[in-house]
């Protein structure tokens, strides 16, 4: 698992600064702009520290994290195992006066009934995408990733993401996401090291940026990172799977014992006005759970095909496994990246 990235000032504290605002977010997700607008308008002080996976937050909260933060931005399952461990704090809606902007299909969501604990951030999907110039034959299947054709071998990155690969590797092989049977975890631990042999690398903060380069034709990469790549020059296309794709949602939770509790709030209030929600969502090149942004948001994220999935095709959030199958799981990964 790659190191967590150093810790980065954001801004400086201006004379009258209300206090400060401390987030644990991950990498290339949070405009500069809108921090400076936070900070403009409330006079908060905003530092952050940047993850690469939500595994990584997760280990580096439970080894003495908590306390330091304010709020973080989990994955849809990742709120629900940081509930379970005790590691969130909840609030009112009363207390986070824009609560009505959120979209009432991200409002009664499983991984946090009726969000005692968070807010929608943003909400995409991982599939992979294909650069066109070396590969151009049919993309409908997640066999790109997983036995993938001659042109593309050796030239494939897979984001260094426990979570999403593994899960892809079950809905490739058309089992449950969190099962103890021993021939399906077998199939796909044998699926994922003969494929690994055509993988070039291991990356999550540089998916986007090695397609760019042209150091890999085919990625398992975020929607909105395959947006960007196309942006910068890439001819790259992201493939919505015939056997699905993971769809995901990531919420800033508040954390338990934050140290700055009133201002973690005001932050996600500040969110979820629809203006600054479409500034994270143009930046950010994925979807926003809250209501009214569309006045707000810029011609190329609409009408992004990555942002536009065909209706036949399905979409399914990870699923976060008891204790005793996620040993089984985390046995798998650990075989995995040796």
């Amino acid at each position: 698992m790659k190191k967590l990235l150093l810790s980065t000032l954001l801004l400086a504290s201006p004379a009258w600064a209300e206090g400060e605002l401390k987030i644990y977010n991950f990498f290339e997700y949070m405009p500069q702009e809108l921090l400076d607008k936070f900070t403009a308008e409330t006079g908060i002080t905003v530092t952050m520290d940047t993850f690469d996976s939500n595994e990584a937050m997760l280990a580096a909260l439970k080894a003495g994290k908590i306390g330091q933060y304010d709020v973080a931005v989990p994955g849809d399952y990742m709120v629900e195992i940081l509930g379970k461990e005790g590691l969130l704090d909840t609030y009112a809606p009363e207390e986070v006066p824009n609560f009505g902007n959120i979209a009432p299909q991200w409002l009664d969501v499983p991984f946090d009934p009726g969000r005692k604990s968070s807010i929608p951030y943003q909400w995409g999907s991982t599939g992979f995408s294909v650069n066109r110039d070396v590969y151009q034959g049919d993309i409908s299947s997640l066999a790109i990733l997983f036995d993938p054709p001659a042109e593309l071998q050796g030239k494939i990155n897979v984001l260094d993401s426990q979570g999403e690969v593994l899960a892809l590797g079950s809905i490739y092989l058309g089992i449950p996401q969190c099962t103890q049977d021993r021939d399906q975890l077998k199939a796909l631990n044998d699926m994922l090291l003969a494929a690994k042999q055509h993988w070039a690398s291991f990356g999550s903060d540089t998916a986007k940026d090695v397609l760019v380069s042209g150091d890999a034709a085919a990625g398992m990469i975020y929607n909105g990172f395959s947006a960007k790549a196309r942006a910068e020059g890439a001819n790259v296309e992201y493939a919505f799977p015939k056997e699905g794709y993971v769809l995901w949602m990531d919420n800033m939770v508040l954390l338990k014992d934050a140290p700055n509790r009133d201002n973690a709030l005001k932050f996600m209030n500040f969110l979820l006005d629809p203006e600054n929600a479409a500034t994270l969502t143009n930046y950010a090149a994925y979807s926003s759970g809250v209501t009214g942004v569309e006045p707000f948001l810029a011609d190329e994220i609409k009408n992004s095909p990555e942002n536009n999935p065909p209706t036949d095709q399905k979409g399914y959030f990870i699923q976060a496994c008891d204790q005793e199958t996620q040993v089984l799981y985390d046995a798998i990964w650990t075989n995995l990246k040796k």
